[in-house]
């Protein structure tokens, strides 16, 4: 599974679709916390996280969220610039 960006502890990855199903989304860990964020509507589908965590990854979410959906859709994977 591709690591897209690391930013505060916060580790966010991309499985390869013919290892996934939809909706389109990636993978979150923080610590012993796990969670996954779904594309469209950047609402966690499964898992859980501190309520600061995916404050900090939605708001990264939502500045890349186009690439995001480009690079789900290409599987063409690359790091992405995390928050600063």
């Amino acid at each position: 599974m591709p690591e897209i960006c690391r930013f505060y502890g916060i580790v966010i990855r991309m499985y390869l679709i013919d290892r996934e199903h939809p909706p389109p989304h990636f993978h979150i860990k923080y610590g012993e916390h796990q969670a996954v964020m779904e594309l469209e509507n950047l609402n966690l589908i499964d898992g859980r996280l501190p309520k600061k965590c995916r404050q900090l990854v939605r708001e990264w979410a939502e500045l890349h969220q186009e690439e995001l959906v480009e690079m789900w859709r290409t599987q063409q994977f690359h790091p992405i610039q995390p928050l600063e």
